[in-house]
This record gives C-alpha cells, structure tokens and sequence, in this order.
C-alpha cells in the first residue's frame, strides 16, 4: 500500500487541497491524518486560509479513503461534523513487514514513547516540523510536519511511505529526508 501522511491542516482550505493533489499525483491509496484537522489552536496564528466548513466539506467527500487520530485541538464537536472516525489516540498500521504506530504526538513521542517493539516506527504530527530519526532498538521516528503551519523555517509538508521506504516531501515534489523503514 502507498500511503500519504499529512498532518496539523488547522482547517486551512488551500493546506487541505494542497495534500489532496498530492494524493493523487503521488498515487497513494490512503491518507492518513495525523489529527488538528479544523481549529488552528490557542497557540497558532489563523492559517491564511482558514476555512472549516470547507475543510469539512472537502474531508467527507473523501471520507472512504482517510484513516485518522485525534490531534489535540481535534473535539467531540469536530468528530459530529466529519463523517470518518477522528477520536482515537492512536492506531497501529501495518505496510508489509513494518509496524507503524500513528499518533498526534501530544501524548506519544520521543518523550513519552508508546510501547514499541523493535523495528517499529513511530509516526505523529504535532510539533509542525518534519523529521526522521532514528532511536531505540531499530526504531525509527516520522513526523510529515504540518501542511498549513510549518515551523523552524520548514515548508509545509508530508509524508509518502510504501515500499519499505519513507519520503518527507515539501507540496513542489522536492524531498526533505528519505530513506529505509
């Protein structure tokens, strides 16, 4: 399976659409929301675009291919709009051989690590700032950045993950990290 991993949209319309196109040029066949889908939170400025309803609109038309988890600014009042599941901590995905554990971050991290086994990735948005990082015992941390509130001078970005192999990629097509999961 190819996968696109996008991150912290904060209902900003053109950030949704952004990920979207590259879905499709990517030609993944999932896409998996790491959480803080619609509310830009206390501490983010309002993305340029700011559009939830549209975002709304938009995310249920596609709702057959999402996988999602909750993000921290994610509410029971977002999950009555979405017509896809948005309210889980966590989930466990499996691409071939690989274990991902897909979170929001806020909870999980390197800092406060779910149980991993060897070899098993951790996966979570949150910070705004993509990474790959390796720790533990073989294991590996992604995180796609944000598509609409990218931080420390990053562009807005994502992940495609199939293969074996993982691509942090800014929404131009140019890769950011890249390597073997």
């Amino acid at each position: 399976m190819r996968l696109l991993v996008a991150s912290d949209i904060h209902g900003d319309i053109s950030a949704l659409r952004r990920v979207l196109s590259a879905f499709e040029s990517e030609g993944a066949e999932r896409l998996m929301l790491l959480g803080d889908l619609l509310y830009h939170g206390p501490r983010n400025n309002l993305p340029r675009d700011y559009a939830p309803k549209e975002v709304i609109e938009l995310l249920n038309s596609k709702r057959d291919i999402i996988l999602a988890v909750r993000g921290n600014c994610d509410t029971e009042v977002d999950q009555m709009v979405l017509d896809f599941p948005i309210m889980a901590d966590y989930a466990y995905i499996s691409l071939g051989d690989t274990r991902i554990f897909a979170t929001h971050g806020h909870r999980y991290n390197l800092s406060s690590l779910p149980p991993l086994r060897p070899g098993e990735v951790l996966l979570h948005g949150h910070t705004h700032v993509p990474a790959a990082t390796p720790f533990g015992e073989e294991n590996l941390y992604l995180n796609p950045g944000s598509a609409a509130i990218p931080k420390e001078n990053f562009p807005p970005s994502y992940i495609i993950l199939a293969d074996g192999t993982y691509a942090v990629k800014d929404f131009a097509g140019n890769i950011i990290f890249s390597g073997k999961i």
